[in-house]
């Protein structure tokens, strides 16, 4: 036993010290005021960075909140979130399925789908950059077909919409390697009696597939949630959180407000990664809550 943790205690170490220290210290910090960077320079302050936070008027309306840079930021990240989770797991099965089928060049095609997530994000934002620029490459092929240049990066709307294009873009190959292995795991004599009892393709996806494969897509959802939600370099190095605060997430908030903003608010910026662990402690405890339902159900 003790030579158990001979071997485990310098990885336990080096998990305390740069995980659960700087947690605790970041909680400390929340409950303090000031721009000192020293906990013991810092005044106490109680809640009141929490409660800065959350005074609003009217929370549909982030104009109506005292730090509405930060309830814009949530509204992005929320939106941001849905969008990208629901794209990324829906054409992340679509491509595991048919990456599972007997195709030709089926390693070829599963490099190719993988490739993006061993790119740096800020290499792949910038490179989408320098493709969606007005002077960029997909303006110039939109001219020569005789159309007019977008502003892609100047419209709130598409610049939003890039962000979260280029996002599943540069992870989907990830999560659509992890589904192919659940699919892999399935037993083949299941679908062999499907095929003898005449089921459909669709009814074999929904009655086979889909259940057999519903704990791989529970792991798929919990780490796409939680990606999701940390979204800060790709879409930081694409857009710089803009135009305006169109695409500003919630970590780009984080890292503004302790590092780069001036005055810089510690406390406040700890105060909002807790309410964000919070938040994402309680969706992924929700994720395992219906996963448990749906199988004692």
């Amino acid at each position: 036993m003790r030579v158990v943790w001979l071997f485990l205690m310098p990885n336990v170490l080096l998990f305390f010290t740069f995980a659960f220290v700087p947690i605790f210290l970041n909680f400390l910090y929340a409950f303090t005021s000031g721009d000192q960077i020293m906990l013991g320079d810092r005044p106490y302050a109680g809640a009141a960075n929490f409660e800065s936070l959350s005074r609003c008027r009217d929370y549909l309306d982030p104009n109506t909140c005292e730090r509405d840079i930060f309830w814009r930021a949530l509204f992005n990240t929320t939106w941001f979130v849905a969008l990208q989770v629901g794209f990324m797991v829906g054409f992340s099965l679509l491509t595991a399925i048919v990456l599972n089928r007997d195709i030709r060049a089926r390693g070829f095609f599963r490099s190719v789908f993988f490739f993006p997530v061993m790119l740096s994000p800020v290499v792949v934002a910038l490179i989408w950059k320098w493709i969606l620029l007005r002077n960029g490459l997909l303006n110039a092929w939109l001219i020569g077909l005789g159309f007019e240049g977008v502003n892609w990066m100047l419209e709130s709307s598409w610049a939003f919409a890039w962000s979260v294009f280029l996002s599943v873009w540069a992870h989907m190959g990830f999560y659509t390697l992890i589904l192919l292995a659940g699919l892999q795991a399935i037993p083949r004599d299941v679908y062999e009696a499907a095929l003898m009892d005449r089921a459909s393709a669709w009814r074999t996806f929904r009655r086979i597939t889909l259940p057999l494969l519903a704990p791989t897509m529970l792991v798929v959802l919990v780490l796409a949630l939680i990606k999701g939600v940390q979204t800060f370099d790709e879409v930081y190095a694409f857009t710089g959180g803009g135009p305006g605060s169109a695409t500003t997430l919630i970590i780009q908030y984080i890292y503004e407000t302790g590092f780069a903003g001036s005055p810089r608010l510690f406390g406040l910026a700890a105060a909002a990664s807790i309410i964000l662990a919070v938040v994402l402690v309680v969706l992924t405890a929700a994720q395992f809550w219906a996963n448990r339902r749906n199988i004692d159900g």
